[in-house]
């Protein structure tokens, strides 16, 4: 019987803790697809799981981790055969199902994609959750009639690595993008990847009219809140904003009148979007969408053993760019 090392997450009295565990597969979470892994990656979401800074885990015990990439170990589903590169984002892993964060797993068959040809593992977790909801909003963006032509592409929580793989997709794609942030230290990361102008949300006036003079051919938004709304007043008519995240709030106190008389659209981004949407952002990442700054967005490599001591970094927003993790 296959034992392995695992990061558990049990709660004890309301209280989450997280240790390495041996375990054995028939001790995981059911699934079709038995996975070797041999990278993951951190997001915010996993401190956060990891920690018990939010209530992320559904299901306790859970292995940890959101994001996984290995090599097929065995299948009941015809679709994926012993040896198949494979990866999984999302789908439940680390909220109800067992996720990467050890040296094996089990997952519904729905759960897992290819590895697109032109990525790696590593390169795929490297992209990660991060990387692949960032390309989810520029498809999306664009069937909504998004252009270059249309005006200058705000990114806000520029520094993170949704807004990372957002300024570097849409630069790549001709788009003029300006990064929000208020990591002013980090300008020349940005820049790096393609930001081209620097909006200091430090200094930032927003003003209350329920329209300011319209400034942005649209926008990806990791932050919400206030800062959402400010961009609802500001976006050109028949502009789009993609919105992602919510670390600024969840709340939205705008009005209606920037999408009765600019007709603006509020695309909302959730990476559990429908297989046909999933599948199109992967094969898109491994060629046309593929990042062309992945070096410069991997800020850091970590063995498995580190993983512990790394999630401290995204509760005291300190970390800029992708964690990838060596699991294997």
């Amino acid at each position: 019987m296959t034992s392995f090392k695992a990061l558990r997450l049990r709660q004890h009295a309301k209280q989450v803790s997280a240790a390495f565990e041996t375990l054995h597969i028939d001790e995981l979470t059911a699934g079709d697809v038995v996975i070797k892994v041999s990278w993951s990656g951190i997001n915010y979401k996993d401190a956060l799981a990891a920690t018990g800074s939010a209530k992320i885990v559904r299901n306790f015990p859970l292995n940890g981790g959101i994001d996984l990439a290995g090599t097929v170990h065995s299948s009941i589903d015809s679709r994926f055969k012993e040896g198949d590169s494979v990866l999984v984002v999302g789908g439940g892993i680390s909220e109800t199902l067992d996720g990467g964060y050890a040296e094996y797993a089990r997952v519904p068959a729905a759960c897992v994609v290819p590895v697109p040809q032109g990525l790696s593992e590593r390169e795929a977790m490297a992209i990660g959750t991060a990387g692949f909801t960032a390309a989810l909003a520029v498809i999306r963006l664009e069937r909504m009639g998004q252009t270059p032509a249309h005006g200058p592409m705000l990114v806000t929580g520029a520094t993170g690595g949704v807004g990372s793989f957002a300024i570097d997709l849409l630069s790549s794609r001709g788009y003029e993008v300006v990064a929000y942030t208020g990591k002013t230290e980090h300008y020349p990361y940005l820049q790096a990847l393609g930001a081209s102008r620097f909006v200091d949300r430090n200094t930032l006036e927003m003003g209350k009219r329920p329209l300011e003079t319209a400034v942005w051919g649209g926008a990806v938004d990791n932050v919400g809140g206030e800062t959402l709304a400010w961009l609802t007043r500001t976006i050109k008519p028949f502009g789009n904003i993609a919105s992602i995240g919510l670390t600024g709030g969840f709340e939205l106190a705008t009005t209606v009148m920037p999408f009765i008389l600019r007709g603006v659209s509020l695309i909302g981004i959730n990476i559990e979007a429908p297989r046909e949407m999933r599948d199109e952002a992967w094969q898109r990442l491994g060629t046309d969408l593929k990042p062309q700054h992945l070096d410069q967005i991997i800020q850091r490599e970590i063995q498995f053993d580190e993983l512990l001591s790394a999630f401290p970094d995204y509760l005291q927003n300190k970390v800029v760019g992708r964690t990838v993790v060596k699991i294997a």
